[in-house]
C-alpha cells in the first residue's frame, strides 16, 4: 500500500480564477492541458488548515496544526486506462518546518517555508501569507455568503462541489524536473459553501507578464471546514521525452452534464 497521511482538514479556502484557456496552456507543462468551464480555464489559490496529522494507522497523539497554501490549475492529461482530470500545483508553501523537511522526501509534494497570519471571526475569513524566500504573497480576505459569487462560472454549490471532487488528484513538479509527484485526496463528505471575496492578492496571478490584463479574473471562492482526509502518494508521473512536447489535442470541456455522470 502506497504512503497514507491522516489529518482533519479544520479549513480549507478555495478561492477561483477564470482564465484564457491559451494564455494557460503556455503557463502549463507539458503533459497538463486545461479544463474548460463556460469558455474558461480553471485556475486557484488553495489555503488548507490542518490538524491531527499522522501516519495511516496511528493515533493522533498531539494536536499539531500547519496552514498551508498552493497555487494551482485545472488540468486534464493521458494516463495509461484514458484521459485523467485533476490539478497541477505550481507551488505549495507552509508554515511547518516538518512539512519542508518531508515533503518530496518522505511524501510526495515539494514545500517553502512560509509565515501566516489568520484571522476568523463570525464567518469572515483573512489569511496573509509571506514566503520566507520572499517570492510568493498570498492575502485572502472574505465572508461567508448565500450563494455563489454573480458571474461565475459554477451555476451553484452542487455544480462547483461535483468539478472538485471528481478531481482530487495533484501533481507538482519536483526539482530536477525529472518527473511530477502525485498525491490523491480522499474526504469523509464535501461540506462546501460559497464566500464572497472582499480581497484577494497574489503575487503570481497578478504577474501581468503570466497573466496579461483582460485574460484572468476572479471567478468565486468556496469554504469547507471540520473534515476528516486522508492523502495517499502516487506513483512518479515521468516527464519523458514524448511528454515534454505540447500536445495538440482538444482541451477536456466539463460540462453541467459530467457532474451528473460522475465523469472522472
Amino acid at each position: 500500500m502506497p504512503p497514507q497521511v491522516r489529518a482533519r482538514l479544520d479549513r480549507r479556502i478555495l478561492v477561483n480564477y477564470r482564465v484564457d484557456p491559451d494564455v494557460l496552456t503556455a503557463v502549463l507543462p507539458a503533459p497538463f492541458r486545461p479544463v474548460v468551464v463556460g469558455g474558461h480555464a480553471i485556475a486557484g489559490i488553495c489555503l488548507i488548515r490542518l490538524g491531527q496529522i499522522r501516519p495511516a494507522g496511528m493515533p493522533a497523539l498531539a494536536r499539531i496544526s500547519t496552514e498551508n497554501a498552493a497555487h494551482r490549475f485545472a488540468v486534464h492529461w493521458d494516463a495509461a486506462d484514458g484521459l485523467a482530470t485533476g490539478v497541477f500545483v505550481l507551488r505549495r508553501d507552509t508554515d511547518s518546518r516538518l512539512t519542508t523537511l518531508v515533503g518530496g522526501r518522505l511524501f510526495p509534494g515539494w514545500h517553502h517555508r512560509a509565515t501566516f497570519a489568520v484571522a476568523e471571526r463570525e464567518g469572515h475569513f483573512r489569511v496573509d501569507m509571506t514566503s520566507c524566500d520572499g517570492t510568493a504573497r498570498i492575502l485572502v480576505a472574505g465572508h461567508e455568503a448565500d450563494q455563489v459569487q454573480p458571474g461565475s462560472v459554477f451555476d451553484d454549490v452542487e455544480s462547483a462541489a461535483q468539478f472538485f471532487c471528481r478531481a482530487p488528484v495533484g501533481y507538482s513538479s519536483r526539482p530536477d524536473g525529472a518527473a511530477f509527484d502525485g498525491v490523491r485526496l480522499d474526504c469523509d463528505g464535501w461540506n462546501l459553501r460559497p464566500l464572497a471575496v472582499d480581497q484577494v492578492t497574489s503575487s503570481f496571478f497578478d504577474d501581468a507578464s503570466r497573466f496579461p490584463p483582460g485574460n484572468i479574473a476572479v471567478d468565486s471562492a468556496f469554504l469547507m471546514r471540520d473534515i476528516d482526509t486522508t492523502w495517499s502518494a502516487l506513483p512518479l508521473l515521468k516527464a519523458s521525452d514524448a511528454t515534454l512536447q505540447r500536445d495538440p489535442r482538444p482541451r477536456y470541456v466539463f460540462t453541467p452534464e459530467d457532474a451528473s455522470r460522475g465523469r472522472g
